[in-house]
């Protein structure tokens, strides 16, 4: 179905990100932004069609000016819609109560070894509804939206049960379907080991080979199998197994690594080449060269380590070594419970040594490559879905500057408004 083109006009910055669709960015490249000033781009059946000064567009498109919408975003910043590639977008329940514990000492793994943590949000999960389920889930994506996120990988891992982890990537599936963001499942049965098999760990590692992956890949429920690398989780060897079980059913391994301690699995994601290794606030100096080697993309989650009062993952020291950095909210309901990749982007800056321009790229194209979309979304250029996110601040300094404030002012998700004025907007066919 056509819809009306939109021109987006006088962008004070213009911030396009282009050139970088093959490959994630690396270096001193994650500086260069490919910034238009008094920029415009052209939208027209949910791809970007033309990109340039507003002379350039006016000098192209003024005819045709009647029959689109026309956004002015003077003095404004105009992005790619950003990008979030590890969130547990789909469960039930909240775990507030677990915030005073750490605030009294408590760690994240005296919690989890406890009962709490993980399978607190398992027990919840189990019990609710698919219905449930849709319903809580939906109210986070749409503050995602209005957080200018067009696009969230999403994990399942709060059933470690064959029925409830189909149940939770169903529902992202439907979300997918449903909701104007982009949902990119990850299958993650391999989040902890659930209390049941507490004494025998390798028996529910042969039950997620034997059952749970064959039949994820079956239903055709997720690109992507992550696994929680970290002592008393999955060990190295474990972890190695559960991620070859699912390249040979065609998911593509990702790892949550070294997030308390080194744990070596920063080493394993480069030895069976992972799309992503994920926290890495542990991670060894060998691990981090042999990702850069090998390609790997560290995922770096800041709000995880700032709510956990922990150190964060130094992500100045990873671009400085060759990785290529994404940026994510880790949105979960114990240790990131928050959906603003703004405020993520500022953590970047304060707590991680990255610049303004370094976050940007790493909440945009490399978070895109991160969940193989690189060729698709993550910049603005011509031929690219039309996912933009304009900012009502003057230019992407200002935007890492007025920290934790959500600047978004409109956001288009395949050429279309879904959010105004920084209030969500009903689809309309047209």
């Amino acid at each position: 179905m056509r819809h009306q083109p939109i021109w987006i006009r006088h962008a004070q910055q213009l911030v396009t990100l282009a050139g970088k669709s093959d490959a994630p960015v690396t270096g001193e490249r994650m500086n260069q932004l490919a910034i238009i000033e008094d920029g415009s781009v052209w939208l027209e059946d949910g791809k970007i069609m033309r990109v340039g000064t507003d002379a350039e567009l006016a000098a192209e498109y003024g005819q045709r000016s009647g029959e689109a919408l026309v956004i002015d975003a003077s003095g404004k910043l105009v992005t790619p819609g950003l990008i979030d590639p590890h969130t547990h977008l789909v469960h039930a329940g909240s775990r507030q109560n677990e915030f005073n514990m750490r605030l009294n000492g408590a760690t994240y793994m005296e919690i989890m070894n406890s009962g709490g943590g993980i399978h607190a949000t398992t027990r919840a999960t189990r019990e609710a509804s698919a219905e449930q389920l849709f319903t809580e889930s939906k109210k986070r994506l749409d503050q995602f939206l209005l957080h200018g996120v067009t696009t969230v990988e999403a994990k399942s891992g709060y059933g470690m049960s064959l029925d409830v982890e189909l149940k939770q990537l169903e529902v992202a599936k439907l979300l997918d379907e449903k909701h104007p963001a982009d949902v990119v499942s990850t299958f993650m049965g391999a989040h902890a080991v659930p209390l049941e098999y507490r004494e025998r760990p390798d028996d529910f590692v042969d039950l997620l080979i034997r059952e749970m992956i064959p039949e994820v890949a079956r239903r055709q429920l997720a690109e992507f199998n992550d696994v929680f690398c970290e002592r008393g989780v999955f060990t190295p060897e474990q972890s190695r197994r559960i991620l070859e079980a699912g390249r040979q059913h065609g998911l593509l391994p990702k790892i949550h690594a070294d997030e308390i301690e080194p744990y070596q699995g920063a080493e394993l994601a480069a030895e069976i080449g992972a799309v992503s290794a994920d926290h890495l606030l542990r991670a060894s100096e060998r691990g981090i060269q042999m990702m850069a080697d090998a390609g790997v993309i560290a995922v770096l989650l800041p709000g995880t380590a700032f709510f956990l009062m922990a150190e964060s993952a130094n992500g100045r020291r990873m671009i400085d070594a060759g990785l290529a950095v994404a940026l994510s909210t880790d949105c979960n309901p114990g240790s990131s419970p928050t959906v603003s990749m703004p405020l993520i982007m500022n953590l970047g800056c304060l707590k991680m040594g990255m610049t303004p321009a370094e976050v940007l790229t790493a909440a945009t194209i490399n978070a895109a490559h991160a969940i193989r979309r690189g060729d698709q979304i993550g910049s603005i250029e011509p031929g690219k879905q039309a996912d933009i996110t304009i900012f009502d601040v003057p230019d992407f300094m200002t935007l890492q500057y007025r920290y934790g404030v959500n600047h978004v002012h409109t956001v288009l998700k395949k050429g279309r408004v879904v959010v105004s004025e920084g209030s969500l907007q009903p689809l309309r066919d047209s």
